[in-house]
């Protein structure tokens, strides 16, 4: 790792240690008709992206926030918390460039910093960062040279949860999203947050909490999530922002994009994660009210939480996710069909706009940017692995052929500010190197995966799937007192695809209309849970039997046609990130 050559003041340290976390996470190659020859070269093409925007933010942005591409310079702005980019490394393979990052950490962050910061954001790239990081340093550090790690991530984890907590300390335990590190929450903060800003914590800090035995991160958290349910409306539609004090809601209009979007995302990552029915519970019936009032053939609008009524007809960048959670979930005909609304939308303009309206054809007037980000990216690689179609990893040449030839520069790669013109822009993003080249490079060479189930949070943070993460603390560490619902939820034995709207044939049928499946038998357990392949029922979609797995859930299995190589499990209801794989020899 080289040497800023500098010292920089505390926050400016704080925002290129996020920086360094998020680039320190794995890599080999599977047989699928693709070639070997042909998916080596392209895991190279991607390594050569990483560094090349790597090795440019180490030589004239590190130890700040982000670099800037164009001018070769750096930014510092606190509101965009950069990740702590030194976990990408052990997803690539580079041990010795990781430990160089995790004791430049140790040694160099602080939190003790006047510095006003978005909760949400510190979440996901620094507190995510930090915990991913301490469970990869442990994992690897016996191929550590020098052997020096001995839980300081951890500590600097703990010391950053703690300064969360002021801002779950009000009327409705919903977090402020704006807090100062050093005093807390500052008088005259604003109350207004966003959906995905108090109801996307519970990972990173149920982590916390379980790595610390400190149960107060998980049950802020947890109880902020609770409220945010308990406000859904009667369809079990949420909105997009909201007052923590009096728990009202602002804006109405919701959809699976931005202010929504990690919302979804987290609840059945969390239930993936710590088995809890009442994740899965909060989770099945957002999706059901998701397909039934949001969906459109294979695009995705906004609606009225209230009514269900349709909003805004666009697409944005961020929904591009949303196909990967199908996949994670098991409703891969759905994903691949919105999957291949947005390839077309990419192929149309030679990346993905950051909005385009579907009701006039056409770019949206003022935001038709494209900042590198990595949702489509991220969706192939799932689709991939549940498929092992070759044509994703072709789809997955597309992005990186236009990324090179788009938005690569001298200095990095640069976001783009307008598609139609391909204008760029002097920013490129820390999810650059988080997100967008780590998907692309576990598309072509997953080995990081082989020997650890993991699922990623929404930075692209991983975090291993482990049986004692099941056990709960005391049921009395969670307070109570946010728990109400209008409507009680029931257990549900059915899956979300075969209760009501499972889009598996979407043309020709009108949106919400019920899905009756023909062969559908479900598990025994309503929490998916199995010993043997006797608990497990029949899949909906593909009449396919499911199995118990290795981990005890019930799942649908993929195979690539050769089962001697082996095959990959994507379970649509438990154990899996935006991927758990489960790998066992056929």
């Amino acid at each position: 790792m080289r040497s800023p050559g500098r010292r920089l003041p505390a926050p400016a340290r704080l925002v290129a240690a996020a920086l360094l976390l998020a680039a320190l996470t794995g890599g080999a190659v599977g047989a699928d008709g693709y070639g070997r020859a042909r998916r080596v070269y392209m895991k190279n093409k991607v390594l050569e992206m990483f560094y090349h925007a790597y090795d440019n933010y180490m030589t004239y942005a590190f130890p700040h926030d982000e670099l800037k591409p164009l001018t070769k310079s750096f930014t510092d702005s606190l509101s965009e918390l950069g990740n702590l980019n030194v976990l990408n490394l052990v997803v690539l393979g580079n041990l010795t460039e990781f430990e160089r990052g995790v004791l430049w950490l140790s040694e160099n962050l602080t939190f003790d910093v006047d510095a006003r910061i978005n909760l949400f954001e510190c979440n996901i790239r620094l507190l995510g960062g930090l915990i991913s990081a301490h469970i990869l340093a442990k994992d690897y550090s016996s191929q550590f040279k020098h052997g020096l790690y001995q839980d300081q991530l951890l500590r600097l984890a703990e010391s950053l949860g703690n300064r969360f907590l002021p801002a779950f300390e009000t009327p409705t335990g919903l977090p402020y999203s704006w807090i100062n590190l050093k005093y807390g929450v500052m008088e005259n903060e604003t109350t207004e947050t966003s959906t995905s800003g108090c109801g996307s914590l519970i990972l990173e800090m149920g982590v916390l909490s379980r790595l610390t035995g400190d149960s107060r991160y998980e049950a802020a958290a947890l109880r902020a999530l609770r409220k945010l349910w308990s406000m859904r409306s009667s369809l079990n539609l949420v909105g997009t922002t909201l007052d923590v004090f009096t728990g009202k809601w602002i804006q109405y209009s919701s959809g699976i994009g931005a202010g929504v979007d990690s919302f979804y995302e987290y609840l059945i990552k969390a239930y993936i994660l710590f088995g809890s029915d009442e994740y899965w519970d909060m989770f099945h019936s957002a999706y059901l009210a998701v397909q039934k009032y949001f969906r459109h053939g294979p695009w995705y609008h906004e609606a009225d939480m209230r009514t269900g009524e349709a909003t805004h007809w666009q697409l944005t960048s961020l929904q591009a996710f949303w196909p990967g959670l199908q996949t994670l979930l098991g409703d891969v005909t759905a994903a691949n069909l919105s999957h291949r609304e947005f390839y077309n939308i990419w192929q149309r303009f030679g990346v993905l706009p950051e909005r385009y309206l579907l009701d006039y054809g056409m770019l949206h007037p003022t935001e038709k940017y494209y900042p590198l980000r990595p949702e489509f990216a991220e969706s192939t690689f799932y689709l991939y692995q549940a498929t092992k179609d070759p044509w994703y990893l072709e789809v997955g040449e597309t992005i990186v052929r236009s990324l090179n030839y788009y938005t690569k520069v001298d200095g990095g790669f640069a976001s783009i500010r307008d598609v139609s013109t391909m204008k760029l822009e002097d920013h490129q993003h820390s999810f650059f190197l988080s997100e967008t080249c780590k998907y692309l490079f576990l598309l072509y060479d997953d080995s990081f995966l082989r020997n650890q189930n993991y699922i990623f949070t929404t930075e692209g943070h991983p975090l291993p799937i482990r049986s004692t993460w099941h056990e709960k603390f005391p049921a009395a560490y969670v307070p109570s007192n946010w728990t109400s619902v209008k409507d009680e939820i029931q257990p549900i034995r059915a899956s979300a695809l075969s209760s009501q709207v499972c889009p598996e044939t979407i043309f020709g049928r009108s949106v919400g209309t019920p899905w009756e499946s023909a062969c559908h038998v479900p598990d025994a357990h309503a929490s998916h849970r199995c010993r043997t392949d006797d608990d497990c029922g029949i899949e909906a979609i593909t009449c396919k039997k499911r199995t118990c797995s290795m981990a005890g859930y019930c799942g649908l299995f993929f195979y690539n046609g050769n089962k001697s190589s082996g095959f990959s499990m994507i379970m649509r209801t438990a154990n899996t990130s935006r991927l758990l794989q489960l790998r066992t020899a056929a």
